[in-house]
């Protein structure tokens, strides 16, 4: 099996990784799930982490031809379009990202210049599809429960799965946003841990478990199955979906959510201006 080069990035504000995913035998890369560094207190952007992505690709001659998302995060805002201006490369998510722009487009009552049908991304997904890095194979599992539109990418010995999974001591993606579900997630994540032993699992968030110092950002499907604190081998879809939704009960909700869904929902675009000239992010009173 091809081993694609894995670089990580990682954004501590938002526990975020970002990865560069290079295929060993051309200059082709893809860039999976940004960040947009986002001051919420000021409301105001940067693009650090973005420019780190950048000097990488460039110092290493690199061709962007992918900007992937696993899902519309809802703990930190895409760089894709600042990306995709300086690297090129085109944008992709899942196809169910329609039934995301829907729920959330009326939350924050977008108006009818916000398109609800995907046609922001270059790319939309389904399950089965396959897309190329240069030599290397992409293929796309689509494992919604955290979200509807949450897709892993294997790509070789390589799995990118978003927030279905965390480190094994860490456990699983919350499953209580709207479109969410626990069941769901569950068949979700047997799909991921029906891959090869071996698979790498790069994740998209780390929190550093009780009586662990370090951020990790890979693991392996293998230890996923013995370990995994909350769907290791042996744990029932019964008991899985208890544990998932009393714990979903005791969770705040992610501090940038608002900010996040708003701008990922348009690929990473700010909602437009208005009248002023001045673009404006929607706090809903008591909507969620």
């Amino acid at each position: 099996m091809t081993q694609p080069l894995v670089q990580h990035f990682f954004d501590e504000p938002t526990n975020t990784f970002s990865y560069v995913v290079r295929d060993p035998g051309s200059q082709a890369c893809a860039i999976l799930d940004s960040v947009l560094d986002f001051d919420y207190a000021a409301g105001r952007t940067d693009v650090r982490l973005a420019d780190e992505i950048i000097r990488y690709v460039q110092d290493n001659e690199l061709r962007v031809e992918w900007i992937l998302e696993t899902h519309v995060h809802a703990d930190h805002l895409s760089a894709a379009p600042y990306l995709h201006e300086k690297l090129g490369g085109k944008t992709a998510i899942g196809a169910n990202i329609v039934q995301v722009q829907d729920i959330f487009g009326k939350a924050f009552n977008a108006g009818t210049e916000f398109a609800r049908d995907g046609s922001q991304f270059d790319r939309l997904f389904e399950e089965g599809d396959t897309f190329a890095i240069g030599h290397l194979e992409g293929r796309v599992l689509h494992t919604p429960g955290h979200t509807p539109a949450c897709l892993t990418y294997v790509i070789g010995d390589a799995a990118f799965v978003g927030d279905t999974l965390f480190m094994p001591d860490y456990g699983t993606a919350r499953c209580d946003f709207p479109g969410g579900d626990a069941r769901v997630l569950y068949q979700s994540i047997q799909k991921v841990l029906a891959l090869p032993p071996e698979t790498r699992i790069f994740l998209c968030h780390d929190y550093k478990a009780p009586g662990r110092d370090e951020y990790q950002h890979v693991t392996t499907v293998a230890e996923q199955r013995q370990a995994n604190v909350h769907v290791h081998e042996g744990v029932s879809e019964e008991d899985f979906v208890k544990m998932r939704t009393e714990r979903d009960a005791t969770l705040d909700m992610p501090r940038l959510i608002l900010p996040s869904v708003q701008v990922n929902m348009r690929a990473g675009q700010m909602p437009p201006p208005e009248d002023n000239g001045q673009v404006y992010l929607k706090v809903p009173v008591n909507r969620f």
